[in-house]
């Protein structure tokens, strides 16, 4: 099978690359900008699926450029595989689509809660899954993806940097994340090309856990003092009014972010190991980057 992995060199796409190379597939990863659609059409050429992974994950950047990215590329690339009669067509969104939701875990039937889609990254993001699942792809809706890789880094692997260098000492407690191993991610986007049914979405997920106990364990690894001030949610509020901190990251932060994989081990096949291997990874690189040990 010859699969064009759209931002193949990115953090996840790293991964996604290599796993589908280790499971034989020929892989394309050129970079194109998502609104050339000559260049997609070259890239995708003689190819049998496409995985799109690229995508804008930032609270910081532009609104306009993100939707740009998320949601133009996004129905550039579809309609170029269509032209090219692409056979599979994977979708790389993410699992703040599916919720979170209050009191439970989130599954591929809930919705985020209306004020979280004010975020433009979350807003674009549920709209270009939907263009994809009405194109036929299959969606997989990864929690927050943890490991070595991360070097631009996302917004999660600002955090565990944070954490890891002694930057971040305090938590909002009413949060907390679904962690994962992005190698665990990655062969989940290989099973959802091999076995997901089109139209449908795929949450990948690891461990659920509230935002201290993560942060504590970021310190442990990285030979630091936890972090123990506990910031109420409406103190955090006031300090993103006050610009003290991003709006949409404690717009984010009112509820748990929990969420099941239940469908994806049930109908794919995914299987999630332990979650701390990754944080040990990531926690590791992000001291290696920064040019310290622990302290």
């Amino acid at each position: 099978m010859k699969v064009y992995v759209s931002g193949g060199t990115g953090f996840v796409g790293s991964h996604v690359v290599r796993e589908l190379r280790d499971r034989g597939a020929e892989v394309c990863h050129e970079r194109v900008d998502l609104l050339d659609r000559e260049g997609l059409a070259r890239a995708i050429q003689g190819c049998d699926a496409v995985v799109h992974v690229a995508a804008l994950y930032s609270y910081e950047a532009d609104p306009a450029e993100i939707e740009r990215v998320n949601v133009e590329g996004t129905r550039t690339l579809v309609e170029a595989a269509r032209h090219a009669q692409v056979r599979r067509f994977v979708f790389t969104s993410t699992a703040g689509t599916c919720g979170p939701v209050c009191g439970r875990d989130a599954t591929e039937e809930d919705d985020p809660p209306s004020w979280e889609l004010e975020v433009p990254y979350k807003r674009t993001k549920l709209e270009a899954e939907t263009l994809a699942r009405e194109a036929g792809a299959v969606v997989v809706n990864p929690t927050a993806p943890i490991g070595e890789g991360d070097r631009k880094p996302t917004p999660t692997g600002r955090m565990v940097a944070g954490v890891a260098a002694g930057r971040i000492r305090a938590y909002v407690p009413t949060t907390g994340l679904n962690v994962v191993d992005v190698r665990d991610v990655a062969r989940g986007h290989a099973l959802a090309l091999e076995r997901g049914r089109p139209g449908d979405r795929y949450l990948l997920g690891g461990v659920n856990l509230p935002l201290g106990e993560l942060f504590a364990a970021i310190a442990d690894l990285a030979g630091r003092s936890r972090p123990r001030l506990r910031v109420p949610y409406a103190v955090a509020v006031a300090a993103a009014g006050a610009g003290f901190a991003n709006r949409d990251e404690v717009r984010l932060a009112r509820l748990p972010m929990y969420f099941s994989s239940t469908k994806a081990e049930t109908e794919l096949g995914y299987r999630p190991g332990p979650v701390e291997p990754a944080l040990a990874r990531a926690v590791s690189e992000a001291l290696s980057v920064n040019g310290r040990g622990a302290g």
